[in-house]
C-alpha cells in the first residue's frame, strides 16, 4: 500500500510542478526510466537518497512530499516483533 501511495504521489508531482515526460525526469535525476516507471507504478521501493533526489528535483522538501499522507502505525497483532506502517485507504495523496 504505502509503495502504491508514493508512486502515485511522485507521479503526480512529477506531471504537476515538473511538467516533464517521465523520461526526461529519470534523466534529471540520474536513474534509469525503467526504475522511475516502476516506482510510479508502486512495484519499486525507494531509497531515502533517491526520495530525496526526486523532491529535490521537484523543488520541495521530504516534509512537504509527505504532507497530505497520513499514518497509523500499530501493532500486527500476528506478529508483535514488527510495526506496520499503513497509509489510509480512502486518503487522498494529490
Amino acid at each position: 500500500m504505502l509503495k502504491e501511495a508514493i508512486g502515485r504521489r511522485v507521479r503526480f508531482l512529477r506531471m504537476t510542478k515538473a511538467r516533464v515526460s517521465q523520461a526526461d525526469f529519470a534523466k534529471l535525476i540520474k536513474v534509469d526510466r525503467a526504475y522511475l516507471s516502476r516506482l510510479e507504478l508502486g512495484k519499486q521501493n525507494v531509497t531515502i537518497t533517491n526520495l530525496n533526489l526526486i523532491c529535490n528535483a521537484l523543488g520541495i522538501t521530504l516534509r512537504e512530499f509527505f504532507k497530505t499522507f497520513t499514518f497509523e502505525i500499530f501493532d500486527d497483532e500476528k506478529d508483535d516483533k514488527e510495526d506496520e506502517v499503513d497509509i489510509e485507504d480512502n486518503q487522498s495523496i494529490y
